[in-house]
């Protein structure tokens, strides 16, 4: 059988031996720590709609998390739900256990963000994260899902 072609325990069970953090996972990793969720829950929660008729909804947290790696990996709606499926560290970072639940689709990706719009919280939830962070002095720099960083600024007075 051609080597290529044969899986290992490993590559389907996640048992890799080889490992590194990549820039990724250590920047997910401090944004897990920085980030004050709670607050940024609690600025949705009066406009997000409650459990009753109809689907229940996603948690505010989760739809939040998807929310920022879309902020800070340039992701289109599509985009977040195709790397949320493809990465397990962006899956780990926003709650999601493919296991037991599917990742939000695109169209409630959509109409989050256009629930943010709609009573301009977005801009004001960045804004928010982004001087919570400059205080820690860390500084965002977005990019692509490749290439973004943490900058370590210096804190203003």
């Amino acid at each position: 059988m051609d080597k290529m072609k044969q899986q290992t325990l490993a590559m389907t069970t996640g048992f890799e031996r080889y490992t590194k953090k990549t820039k990724r996972a250590l920047f997910l990793e401090e944004m897990e720590q920085v980030v004050p969720w709670r607050d940024l829950c609690a600025l949705v929660e009066p406009h997000y709609p409650k459990a009753g008729n109809g689907r229940r909804p996603v948690g505010i947290e989760r739809m939040l998390r998807i929310y920022f790696l879309q902020q800070w990996f340039n992701l289109s709606d599509p985009a977040v739900e195709e790397a949320l499926y493809d990465s397990p560290l962006m899956r780990g970072f926003a709650g999601i256990d493919l296991g037991n639940e599917p990742v939000p689709d695109e169209t409630t990706v959509c109409k989050f963000r256009h629930l943010l719009e709609q009573h301009n919280l977005g801009g004001a939830m960045l804004e928010t994260v982004n001087l919570h962070l400059q205080n820690r002095g860390i500084k965002i720099a977005t990019g692509t899902i490749v290439d973004a960083t943490i900058i370590h600024a210096p804190r203003a007075c």
